[in-house]
Order: structure tokens, then C-alpha cells, then sequence
């Protein structure tokens, strides 16, 4: 059935990606008169609607409307975690709601200030730290510090915080970095052989021309990460998430990678001579070039 709704402060129910949401034109058309609701309730348009229960459909993924719905009703938006501040961004910005938009940005800006002002130590503290003969710093924020070109070898790292942290060409050799949160940081031309990344989140991380050899990255998010021509011989990647991830050029020869996501990364060019590929999905993934001589493809599907 199709529709065209005037306005008015009618109820009207939606169904958004499965989720039943009631409210009215009123609400969706006065706060935010530009955005793509109010266009669809203005009156100009006509609407699909489920010729028996009347709901519009709308083909998003409802977990989040209710925060645009109180957005739209009271001009407020409650505390969220960042990752949920991202994914209502991205509604925010479907649905063309530029105050939403704008008031989320801000908020995230405003965490990220508070998460640069509440890390624990500076690289001068850190520095003093690693001169002593057994170093940990487990479960302490060191987000954002620049921790480049150090001697960090051995250092206990675990469920710590270092979103944004910069290793570049730090010694890293037998560090432990498991279950830690890593968002974003940089450890390019890092040595982080035989390092412990068990369980850490290094969703985005830049391990470009790192020395991974050995490493156990087992069951790690590793989506959106860029080992550009790092080496990753003998590697544990054991049901690792390497979704998007960029592999290209990388040394993965003897890396065990199985049961590990690798939908849309790119592997192109790699070494994947004598890998452990079993039960591994490779149809969305980037084999240009690769070398795959020797590897155990047992279960794959490509």
C-alpha cells in the first residue's frame, strides 16, 4: 500500500530492520526539517506500507533508533561507549541529521580529550620504568603517549589501554600485549618477535614492516590492521579476525592461520608458502600474486 502522509500529530509505527518503533510527524519532521525523515513525512512524498499492519518499513538496522528518536523528541543524546557513538554516527548520518551529527562529533572529541588526560604515565615516567629490571604495566591507560624507538622488550603490557599509541621502531621482542586495547596504534617498523597479542583488540593498527616472527595473535581483532610487508613467519593467527586487513607483500610463510577471518583482506604478493590454512574462508579474499607452494589448504573454501 503507498501513502502520503500530512502532517499532523498523528502516530505512525515503523519498522525499522525488524525493530517496531511508535511515534509521530510531529517528531519527525520539526527538530531536523532538512533531514531525510522529515522529507519522507512532509507530505510530498508517497510511502510503502505494509498493507496490514501499516508499518513503514525502513531497511536499517534498528538497535539504535530509539536514541535518534529521543534525538528528535528532547534534543539529547545519552552516554555511550565509543564504538556505539560510531555506529550511531553512521545513522545519524543515513538519515541526513546534521544536529545529531554535529552533537555526536563533539561528544567523541570530547572523549578523546578525556582519554588524552587520563592516561597514567608520560614517556619520561616510562622511560624510568624500563631501566628497572622487571617492568609491567597491565591494565595501566597509556594511550596516545609516543613510545617510539624504546627498548620495551619483555615489558607486560596485558589489558592495558594504548589506543593511539606510537611504537614505531620500538624493540618489543617478547612483550606481552594480551587482551589490550589498541584501537589505532602504530607499532610500524616495530620488533615485536615472539610477542604475546592473545585476545587484543588492534582494530585499525598500523604494523607496517614489523618483525612478528612467532608472534601469537590468536583469536585477536585485527580488523581494518595494516601489515604492509611485515613479517609474520611461524605466526600464531589462529582464528584471528583479519577482516580488511591490508597483508599485502607480507612474510606469512609457516604462519598458522586457521579458522582466522580474512573476508576482504588483501594478500596480494604474500608469502604463504607452508601456511596453515585450513578451514579457512578465502573467497573474499585478495590471492593476487600470493605464494601458496606447500600450503596445508585442507577445508578451505576459495
Amino acid at each position: 500500500m503507498v501513502s502520503t502522509y500530512p502532517l499532523s500529530p498523528s502516530p505512525v509505527v515503523l519498522n525499522i530492520g525488524g525493530k517496531k518503533y511508535t511515534t509521530t510527524i510531529d517528531t519527525l519532521t520539526q527538530r531536523e526539517p532538512d533531514s531525510m525523515l522529515a522529507a519522507m513525512f512532509s507530505g510530498r512524498h508517497t510511502i510503502s506500507q505494509d498493507p496490514d499492519s501499516g508499518m513503514i518499513f525502513v531497511d536499517r538496522d534498528g538497535k539504535h533508533f530509539r536514541h535518534i528518536l529521543n534525538w528528535l523528541r528532547d534534543g539529547v543524546v545519552p552516554i555511550l561507549q565509543e564504538s556505539e557513538y560510531q555506529e550511531l554516527l553512521r545513522e545519524a548520518e543515513y538519515y541526513q541529521l546534521l544536529g545529531l551529527v554535529d552533537h555526536i562529533n563533539a561528544q567523541l572529541e570530547k572523549k578523546k580529550d578525556e582519554d588524552v588526560s587520563e592516561t597514567e604515565l608520560t614517556r619520561i615516567d616510562i622511560i624510568k620504568c624500563i631501566q628497572t629490571e622487571r617492568v609491567r604495566f597491565r591494565g595501566v591507560n597509556l594511550s596516545y603517549l609516543d613510545l617510539s624507538k624504546l627498548d620495551l622488550s619483555f615489558v607486560d603490557f596485558s589489558y592495558a589501554c594504548i589506543k593511539k599509541t606510537i611504537f614505531s621502531c620500538a624493540n618489543l621482542q617478547k612483550a606481552k600485549f594480551g587482551d589490550v586495547e589498541a584501537d589505532g596504534s602504530i607499532f610500524q617498523d616495530a620488533i615485536l618477535r615472539e610477542c604475546e597479542f592473545v585476545g587484543a583488540n588492534l582494530r585499525g593498527a598500523s604494523l607496517d614492516r614489523a618483525n612478528l616472527q612467532s608472534a601469537n595473535l590468536q583469536d585477536a581483532c585485527l580488523i581494518g590492521c595494516s601489515f604492509g610487508e611485515a613479517d609474520l613467519r611461524s605466526a600464531h593467527l589462529q582464528s584471528a579476525n583479519l577482516m580488511d586487513a591490508n597483508l599485502k607483500g607480507a612474510n606469512l610463510e609457516g604462519a598458522n592461520l586457521k579458522g582466522a577471518k580474512l573476508a576482504g583482506a588483501n594478500l596480494q604478493g604474500a608469502n604463504l608458502q607452508r601456511a596453515y590454512l585450513r578451514e579457512v574462508d578465502l573467497r573474499e579474499t585478495q590471492l593476487d600474486g600470493a605464494k601458496l607452494g606447500g600450503a596445508n589448504l585442507l577445508g578451505a573454501i576459495r
